[in-house]
């Protein structure tokens, strides 16, 4: 290959001598060529940008990319690209009015959020919700944790190459927006929790249709599990690609299955019960490998094990049918509009709340959920107002993410797109 350095001396306009001749100036000669690790005379090492407006990246994540030849040496996460600045717009909100904002974040799974948001205000406050409540958030949560691994598992397989499993993954996740649309009035940014309660008791045809839902979803997963899980050209794309040990991941403070498909048996439902999923019966899938492969076989796994989840939650529901979803104090939850347009207290404590917002004690706070992408944490420091001196999230893809340059190296840029895939992040959470 010649250099550029070759090419600018050889293409130079030629000087003219004395007698009027033209004299090429002489090549110098370079550096003799050296076999470098790579194996290659004389190679230079190629940057390449992936993103941050690339498909592969799911969302704006710009990857700087180190390659000798079509092997990398070395990848460079850059962030920052969204500018959201979620934690610092939540320091001038009230509690519940930053329950919004929790939809924006992680955007695949915006009902566990708003779960997550509140159960961290409830926990500073003193607040203990209703059993009826923490049986319809275990439902809100593992809606959310099926239609983000469905996301999850159809644009991986459109990042290999593979495109019926992904119609089959997002006709499921219709089927739950279906569902999640007649709770919440959206199908995206739901605002479903209340501290101390929710938005609103599951409509009439919610617990039927989710049971149908619960009843044929496993089909399609089998279905998946049949394209996928003895397949040669997934299984050569993904096993042995993307290693982390379970000291590496647990090194790197990776949580979810990210955390689990390097074997290490860790789950917050398990570990730090919350909404009494410590009565639920249900398995963790672990991994051995900690592999791509291992993270699809985890992901996959882990919304059969929803479904089971659901199914309990629902038999549940049947036995608390008519008991109350909020706490009886109009000091945390808006009385009922019929009420507050009738009855003197009533609209005074409606007032009160939007006026002035929910106090909390003055001190500090932090609880975590097992999130599809990992332990989501919210972080909150009050003053003893309605408003957070500091809200801070723990954003699972953001810690995840960090492992991404370890798992690249050495591997060959195509399965770079298969290893960022596999991380499974959205940038709502890194960039908040």
């Amino acid at each position: 290959m010649t250099s550029m350095r070759t090419l600018e001396l050889a293409l130079a306009t030629p000087s003219v001598d004395a007698s009027g001749r033209a004299v090429r100036a002489p090549l110098r000669a370079g550096p003799t060529p050296t076999m470098n690790d790579g194996g290659d005379f004389g190679a230079e090492h190629m940057l390449v940008n992936i993103g941050p407006q690339h498909p592969a990246t799911h969302g704006v994540l710009r990857l700087v990319v180190e390659l000798e030849g079509e092997t990398v040496k070395r990848v460079i996460p850059h962030i920052g690209y969204l500018h959201s600045g979620f934690e610092k717009l939540g320091e001038y909100r009230h509690y519940n009015q930053i329950i919004p904002l929790t939809d924006r974040t992680d955007y695949l799974s915006p009902m566990a959020n708003n779960v997550g948001l509140a159960l961290a205000a409830e926990k500073l406050m003193g607040i203990s919700i209703t059993e009826r409540c923490s049986v319809l958030r275990v439902i809100a949560c593992e809606l959310s944790r099926v239609i983000s691994h469905l996301v999850w598992l159809g644009t991986t397989g459109i990042d290999l190459g593979a495109f019926t499993p992904f119609l089959w993954s997002f006709y499921e996740r219709e089927r739950v927006y279906n569902l999640q649309e007649s709770w919440t009035g959206a199908r995206l940014t739901t605002s479903l929790t209340r501290i101390g309660g929710m938005m609103a008791d599951v409509p009439e045809g919610f617990e039927e249709g989710l049971r149908d839902f619960c009843r044929t979803f496993p089909n399609t997963l089998r279905e998946v599990d049949t394209m996928f899980t003895r397949n040669a050209i997934w299984i050569g794309r993904t096993q042995g690609v993307g290693y982390l040990s379970a000291d590496e991941a647990i090194n790197y403070s990776l949580s979810g299955p990210m955390l689990r498909a390097s074997g290490v048996a860790y789950d917050v439902r398990k570990d730090r019960p919350y909404l009494g999923y410590e009565t639920y019966d249900f398995d963790v899938p672990i991994g051995e490998h900690g592999d791509i492969y291992d993270r699809y076989r985890v992901r996959l796994e882990e919304m059969f094990q929803s479904v089971r989840i659901l199914d309990q939650a629902l038999d549940r529901l049947q036995k608390l049918k008519g008991a109350p979803v909020n706490v009886a104090d109009p000091r945390v939850i808006l009385p009922p509009k019929s009420r507050a347009m009738g009855d003197m207290e009533a609209m005074i404590f409606h007032f009160k709340q939007v006026m002035e917002g929910v106090n909390a004690p003055v001190g500090e706070a932090y609880l975590g959920i097992e999130n599809p992408k990992g332990e989501l944490g919210y972080y909150f420091v009050s003053d003893g107002t309605a408003k957070p001196v500091r809200w801070r999230i723990r954003p699972p893809s953001f810690i995840n993410l960090a492992a991404l340059p370890k798992m690249c190296e050495g591997v060959l840029l195509s399965d770079v797109i298969a290893i960022n895939a596999s991380v499974d992040i959205v940038m709502g959470e890194i960039d908040r």
